[in-house]
């Protein structure tokens, strides 16, 4: 993207996968929203319209993929892969193979690839962790037997350039922001290393169609809605915000670490996930912004929390020290990490009652990944989720409504249900309304 980019070429970055530090990334080398892409969250048609209407403006769209280039949802199918997506869209593939410690079998895992599907095309292959150029010779001499894919190049081992990992994942564009000269440093490494005129020449033009025009689907009248945004609080969808704005929601930012109050005038609030426990020490010293979200919890604001902004609305959050940290008290729980991952995985979410972001038995899309848990729940609290993963196995009940504040573990895809975000809209469109009337 960084190379591509800096050739003048407009570049519409994705991912595919339900992943938020990734698009970050892309987001920061391009200067362009990166679009997630997901063959369970969304429909077909959901994913087809999210990228015609992304890449429509720019010259070259680029789509990291997730996992290995046929891993979906089990072994016997190709649902939720990378190599689905390719096909729906209609682009190729570019190969990207570890060659560490491997020559001459690398043609052998090039070929088993090239074969495997042979309704996928191929742009060619790129191999990575190369020990040295005459290593790619190897390399490139191996595929020249039997391989149709041509060779793009080969990328050295170089630990210099690594991104550094932490639970959840790489670091965020946040904690770790590639300046504009790591940016160049890796914009030269794939010019000196790949042939990009070649790789550019084997892409194909695609006609994407024209967006639907239904850009403003909500009324004329906006709403403000606070979202909260720093090194805490970084895990959305850039389709969850997009969706707001065109149901007439009006994206107004705050940091619940730097910021003593809220946005003026606003009708509701939206805790992504992120990172809490890392800064829960200046979170917890935030007390005035802390009683101000409690007090327009209990008012009957609506807020809607999920995974790190859900544990921020609980009492207190504990981290792996043992350390126990005031938050903002919106629930009567605590939250404690943990050092071993507690859950992950797709989840569809049926509401069992109403709520800020839908009616009873909505069905709602998304995914659960995280290292913490309650610990201390009052009782007399009821959940409003069901919840089942993407085998159809029920998984505990989740989802916690006060009033009109609800939280859970789950990030959700407003793609996968439309009437979310207007629904959201409008709950903070009443409140906000009925505040003023007042």
């Amino acid at each position: 993207m960084a190379a591509l980019a800096r050739r003048g070429l407009k570049v519409a970055p994705f991912k595919v996968g339900p992943d938020f530090i990734d698009p970050g990334h892309h987001t920061r080398i391009v200067g362009r929203e990166s679009k997630n892409l997901d063959g369970w969250m969304l429909s077909k048609e959901f994913n087809l319209a999210c990228f015609a209407q992304a890449a429509a403006e720019a010259d070259v769209a680029v789509i990291e993929g997730v996992m290995g280039l046929f891993d979906g949802y089990d072994g016997k199918t190709e649902a939720g892969s990378t190599a689905q997506m390719a096909k729906w869209l209609g682009v190729p593939v570019v190969l990207l193979v570890d060659a560490a410690s491997m020559a001459r079998s690398a043609a052998a895992v090039v070929m088993g690839f090239e074969h495997f599907d042979k309704q996928l095309t191929y742009a060619g292959v790129v191999f990575n962790n190369l020990g040295s150029k005459r290593h790619l010779k190897y390399l490139e001499d191996a595929i020249g037997q039997g391989v149709q894919m041509p060779c793009l190049g080969g990328v050295a081992r170089n630990p210099e350039i690594t991104i550094p990992e932490r639970h959840l994942g790489l670091v965020t564009r946040e904690d770790h922001p590639l300046d504009r000269r790591t940016i160049d440093e890796l914009a030269d490494i794939i010019e000196d290393s790949l042939d990009l005129d070649k790789l550019m020449s084997a892409l194909p033009n695609i006609d994407l169609p024209r967006p639907s025009g239904a850009d403003n689907v909500g009324r004329e009248k906006k709403v403000r809605i606070a979202v909260a945004r720093d090194n805490a609080f970084c895990f959305y969808y850039q389709d969850n915000l997009d969706l707001l704005e065109r149901h007439g929601a009006e994206i107004v930012s705050f940091s619940p670490l730097a910021d003593d109050d809220l946005p003026r005038d606003v009708g509701g609030l939206y805790f992504g996930g992120g990172y809490p426990e890392l800064f829960a020490g200046k979170l917890a010293d935030n007390r005035k912004l802390r009683d101000r979200i409690r007090d327009n919890s209990r008012a009957g604001m609506p807020i809607y929390a999920e995974c790190g902004g859900f544990m921020y609305l609980c009492e207190e959050l504990v981290d792996l020290n043992g350390e126990c940290y005031p938050m903002a008290g919106c629930f009567p729980f605590a939250t404690k990490m943990f050092p071993r991952l507690k859950a992950l995985g797709y989840r569809e979410v049926t509401l069992t009652a109403d709520t800020p972001i839908g009616k009873k038995d909505l069905r709602i899309r998304g995914h659960e990944f995280h290292y913490s848990e309650l610990t201390r729940q009052a009782s007399g609290i009821h959940t409003v989720y069901r919840i089942s993963d993407r085998s159809g196995l029920d998984r505990p009940p989740g989802g916690y409504q006060i009033n009109q504040t609800l939280g859970s573990y789950n990030h959700l895809h407003f793609g996968s249900q439309p009437a979310v975000a207007g629904h959201f809209v409008e709950s903070c469109r009443i409140y906000h309304d009925s505040r003023n009337l007042g």
